[in-house]
């Protein structure tokens, strides 16, 4: 019954017009403090579609404690709950710079790296697009923060994956976290990111990507490395593929 209850909750947060918050955060809060799986993954699901676009949905979201309840879900050991919860997380951290702040208040952000640094591959796509979404939305402070818990190294590491939409998301935190690392360098000095990510076998990978099929890819890749390594197009050795 009770799974019954919230697949009927997710499916009517989906609709259009949504319910407001108020008319089912008491259910959220009850399913959120299940132990099935399914219960679970439903809630989460009501969560994301409720704060999905919406500013004023992270808001309640957070506002109703929330956050914490969800940091607490992602030390489930399911593949079938895990992957929901970092697709609620991943879309609340669109929201505005303080409502990220409020995600990092709740310590979700190394768990979060953790997943993206050892999960199995399907959990760690979501665990790189949610850190991808935290630097995109993010400030400087903020993304400072997400390079000393250890983001660079998942998002570079699923530069080689065969998924277009990873690739580019990893793609777009990289490029803001360098851009964070030039505003912070002094005049001559090196950008500190550049060099995390030449450890992290991150230039290579972007390198090599500018041989990619995907024109998004191509140029994603290419622009970054054009502003911040000064590379520049080689017309026979990274020449685009043809379309």
């Amino acid at each position: 019954m009770l799974r019954i209850a919230t697949w009927t909750l997710s499916n009517l947060c989906h609709g259009m017009p949504p319910p407001t918050f108020d008319e089912v955060k008491p259910a959220l809060e009850i399913h959120l403090n299940s132990s099935d799986e399914e219960v679970l993954r439903y809630v989460c699901c009501a969560i994301a579609f409720l704060c999905d676009g919406s500013e004023d949905g992270i808001q309640s979201v957070i506002e109703a404690g929330f956050v914490p309840k969800l940091v607490k879900i992602l030390r489930h050991p399911s593949k079938y709950v895990l992957g929901p919860v970092l697709h609620t997380i991943g879309t609340i951290v669109t929201g505005n710079n303080h409502q990220s702040q409020s995600v990092i208040d709740a310590n979700l952000i190394p768990p979060l790296v953790n997943l993206a640094q050892n999960a199995e591959f399907e959990i760690k796509k979501e665990a790189v697009c949610a850190i991808s979404n935290a630097t995109v939305g993010g400030s400087p402070n903020q993304i400072k923060y997400l390079v000393e818990q250890g983001c660079i190294k998942p998002l570079c590491d699923l530069l080689v994956c065969s998924d277009v939409k990873i690739i580019s998301a990893c793609l777009e935190g990289l490029e803001k976290i360098l851009n964070v690392g030039e505003a912070e360098q002094n005049i001559g000095e090196v950008n500190n990111y550049c060099q995390l990510i030449e450890g992290a076998e991150g230039l290579e990978k972007i390198e090599n990507l500018q041989k990619h099929e995907s024109e998004e890819i191509y140029d994603k890749a290419l622009k970054i490395l054009e502003t911040y390594w000064d590379v520049e197009e080689d017309d026979e050795e990274t020449q685009q593929p043809p379309r």
